[in-house]
């Protein structure tokens, strides 16, 4: 039996995806850790990244370039989207074009981020 989606998750989801970009920029981990889960990690081509916990990674700009696709499915979501950031990691500057897909849960009635996987975009 399948259950629709909750339009109000949905609609949910889709702000946070928006809300992220400020949150990622804040550098707070406070803010951070709000929308995440403790296991959570992103994954790139390089593979499983700690530099976002740890402090070493820090961004100065991120803008969504898509709006966020939803899907949920039960107690899973996906939210996917385009995005471009810049971002500073050990004195260095990066400047990326990514796609990113976020996998959130459902636990205790909040939505919390377990995973991003992020890839670069290919040029428009």
């Amino acid at each position: 039996m399948n259950e629709e989606p909750d339009p109000a998750d949905e609609l949910h989801l889709a702000r946070l995806a928006k809300s992220w970009a400020e949150v990622i920029v804040s550098d707070d981990p406070a803010r951070i850790a709000e929308s995440m889960a403790d296991e959570w990690v992103i994954v790139s081509a390089s593979g499983i990244d700690p530099r976002v916990a740890s402090g070493a990674l820090t961004h100065a700009a991120m803008v969504l370039r898509t709006d966020p696709r939803v899907r949920i499915h039960g107690d899973t979501a996906l939210v996917t989207c385009r995005v471009t950031d810049t971002a500073h990691c050990r004195g260095e500057r990066y400047d990326a074009d990514e796609w990113t897909t976020d996998v959130f849960v459902r636990r205790q009635g909040r939505w919390l981020c377990v995973l991003s996987h992020i890839m670069p975009a290919a040029p428009d």
